[in-house]
């Protein structure tokens, strides 16, 4: 029944089918998983081994377990019901055995805390349930668009589409953190009262709980159990210039040559989608592109960086179609064609159906590295842009999936992790650590692949900055540093509307303190989707001269934060702590900074206000208590532990620098 196992360094249940084994990995953390007959170990979850050897403490009477891991320890209560013993589980405080978590019975009959539905085959619809508590706030479980930063009492499918990203990993304001290590398809319910989290097609439940000293502690143990993200490469933080789309060579090396003409900081600029010959070739077109080696050294001269578009689509028109579907490195189906998306291919007038390269197959991702290693990285590009990694699937349905390493249902969600993973291991062989990875797609230990998460398609809209706040501080506490949203919005905006102007200048302020800084929208008049389609003008001239004085501005004052910023950098990629976080990450002592949800932190020493709404011209600001703050801008002083009305005129930014550290926010 209860069983002390491997040298009494594991905890393990049986009662009936059912078994749990709960062991220690890593610092101050337990991971439990459950199955019938047995644990599986064949599903690719996020942990990586933990290094060293944790001090644990097992001990086991008749119905009671209890192992003890530092700060948290679990205990197991077999309890008596009228259709026999179901076991129970708690997680408390190692130290003063203070409740963090406990799982709650469904019923008092049947079914219990954790409940199996099956499909067949071993396989079923997995329940697990904790309870809720009151005052409870749940931060992180990757990037949404509902707009909430404390994400208690929503529900959340578990499944990757553009802007939604899976990464189930939560922060709780009672001190723990919880990894659902499972990249099956499923939801979590949030509720009052419970949480419930579900995978629709599984064999078995996994799942990683940790309680640190705050929530820096428990990112620093997420961090330690899934992998620290690399060093942001220093070129990384500057300003990456991007539009729908640059058509052509010297189209992008206009706006390249225009820039440094009038002066201004680039650090990267784009090549987006349908530069290649067909999709899948991963290659430029030389109709469009026909010196790339040329291209590059001239951007070098410039001190720019290129970074390309690289999707994870083929179409049967491409060179690598017949090879890599013939040697099973393409998504297959359950049921029907395996192809996934409608797509305009080049030479096509109709769309016609593609597929997509597996990534969980590691001969898939070697092809797909040799082929951009010698179309990009061998001419010297260091920055791709794995576009719709989710992958965008039309329709969503993740379950008629099968891949390499299972099926959809069980694995989908680590398709962009995977991805990542091609590019990340394939540069490191190649003897270069400093390749940065766009990805519209991460699920957990994405950030040791050097995955850089941005917030996708969204709306230009206001409504659209302020969730952006959110999903960015939500996706910090997710364990990705590397962060950053479309400057303006991707869907929309006419750089000749004074109104739309007014949301770019905004817009840029809060984006030059975000780990990332990059322009990027398909703007008006747009174009019918194919391989001619370009969008309106997105350069930062683009929106008048009086909008471009506040833009130059924010550029500059972006060149003044890198070093502080690379510092930040640093800090994450040794402790997991990100740069950009939610005011409770540092004062965890002040109640309100808790539900502070429309600003944040850049490093210790930075607290940034950004104005949200239009017509604003001030705003209201919360400085947590335990600090002395001071506008970065008038030099006031203010006490913190209470709310101030600052002036935020069109031009400026309120920002706050901490105790008297000295960040040149001002020139």
């Amino acid at each position: 029944m209860l069983e002390s196992r491997e040298g009494g360094r594991v905890l393990e249940v049986r009662v009936r089918h059912e078994v749990i084994r709960i062991e220690p990995w890593g610092r101050d953390s337990l991971r439990v998983r459950v199955g019938r007959h047995g644990v599986t170990d064949d599903v690719p979850g996020a942990l990586v081994e933990p290094r060293g050897r944790a001090d644990v403490d097992v001990r086991i009477d008749e119905e009671r377990g209890r192992i003890v891991n530092g700060a948290l320890a679990a205990v197991v209560e077999l309890v008596s019901t009228d259709t026999g013993l179901v076991p129970v589980l708690a997680f408390r405080r190692g130290d003063t055995g203070a409740e963090l978590l406990s799982e709650q019975r469904a019923h008092f009959w049947w079914p219990g805390p954790r409940s199996f539905y099956g499909h067949g085959g071993g396989y079923g619809r997995l329940e697990q349930r904790f309870h809720a508590y009151d005052g409870e706030k749940l931060f992180g479980l990757g990037q949404h668009t509902h707009g909430r930063l404390d994400q208690k009492g929503l529900v959340l499918d578990l499944v990757q589409r553009n802007g939604e990203v899976s990464i189930p990993f939560l922060v709780s304001s009672r001190g723990y953190g919880l990894l659902w290590n499972t990249p099956g398809v499923g939801r979590v319910e949030l509720a009052e009262n419970g949480t419930r989290w579900v995978s629709d097609y599984a064999r078995g439940i996994d799942y990683w709980v940790t309680a640190g000293d705050g929530p820096a502690g428990i990112l620093e143990r997420y961090a330690e159990a899934t992998g620290h993200p690399p060093m942001l490469p220093e070129w990384a933080s500057g300003f990456w210039q991007s539009k729908l789309r640059y058509r052509d060579q010297e189209e992008l090396l206009s706006v390249a040559r225009e820039h440094k003409r009038r002066g201004l900081p680039m650090s990267v600029i784009v090549t987006d989608f349908f530069h290649w010959t067909h999709l899948g070739d991963w290659r430029f077109d030389p109709a469009e592109w026909p010196d790339p080696d040329g291209m590059v050294r001239e951007l070098e001269e410039l001190g720019i960086r290129l970074m390309v578009s690289i999707w994870p689509s083929v179409s049967p028109l491409s060179e690598n179609f017949p090879e890599m579907r013939d040697n099973g490195l393409l998504v297959d189906t359950e049921r029907g064609v395996p192809v996934h998306a409608p797509w305009h291919d080049k030479g096509f007038d109709a769309a016609m159906p593609v597929a997509f390269y597996d990534p969980t197959n590691p001969r898939a991702r070697d092809f797909v590295w040799e082929r951009v290693k010698r179309n990009y990285y061998d001419k010297g590009i260091r920055a791709f842009w794995l576009d719709a990694c989710e992958p965008e699937l039309q329709p969503g349905h993740p379950h008629n999936l099968s891949f390499h390493a299972g099926p959809g249902s069980e694995v989908a969600n680590v398709y962009p992790r995977e991805g990542a993973r091609a590019f990340h291991e394939g540069s490191r062989a190649a003897g270069d650590d400093g390749v940065v990875l766009l990805c519209r797609s991460a699920w957990a230990g994405s950030q040791r692949y050097g995955a850089a998460l941005w917030s996708g398609d969204i709306p230009a809209t206001w409504a659209s900055l302020r969730a952006q706040v959110r999903a960015g501080l939500n996706v910090a506490l997710s364990g990705v540093p590397w962060w950053t949203t479309d400057i303006g919005g991707f869907h929309g905006g006419d750089p000749d509307s004074p109104e739309y102007r007014e949301l770019v200048v905004r817009w840029f302020q809060y984006g030059a303190f975000c780990p990332l800084f990059r322009l990027h929208g398909v703007r008006e008049p747009r174009m019918p989707f194919g391989p001619d389609m370009t969008g309106g003008p997105n350069e930062v001239w683009s929106y008048g001269d009086e909008a471009l004085e506040m833009i130059s501005e924010t550029l500059w004052l972006r060149e003044r934060l890198r070093p502080y910023l690379s510092e930040q950098m640093r800090v994450a990629h040794e402790s997991g702590v990100p740069p950009m976080r939610p005011l409770f990450v540092d004062f965890p002592g002040d109640e309100r900074a808790w539900r502070v949800d429309d600003g944040f932190l850049l490093g210790p020493d930075l607290l940034v206000a950004p104005v949200l709404d239009a017509g604003h011209r001030a705003r209201e600001v919360y400085l947590p208590a335990g600090a002395v703050w001071t506008d970065a801008w008038t030099g006031s002083r203010y006490a913190g532990g209470a709310v101030v009305s600052v002036d935020a005129p069109l031009g400026r930014i309120p920002v706050f620098l901490r105790d008297d550290a000295e960040v040149p926010v001002r020139g």
